[in-house]
């Protein structure tokens, strides 16, 4: 597990916690959505039901991955 250094909300400066694997499908998810990785991560901050940001990250990549396959 790495720590990286994200900005939420263009001002707000934290860190989260993610495996190598879950980070890459963060970028390429934002990717996809032709946002930045900082921009997508505020996105989850401001719609998660969860108190950890990294395990909000993880649960949106999974649904995400998931809704692929349907």
């Amino acid at each position: 597990m790495k720590k990286y250094s994200v900005i939420i909300a263009k001002n707000h400066t934290t860190s989260i916690s993610l495996e190598e694997e879950f980070y890459q499908a963060l970028c390429s998810i934002a990717k996809e959505q032709n946002i930045s990785p900082n921009e997508l991560i505020t996105q989850i901050d401001k719609t998660r039901t969860t108190d950890n940001l990294s395990s909000a990250i993880r649960l949106y990549i999974l649904k995400t991955l998931q809704e692929k396959l349907i």
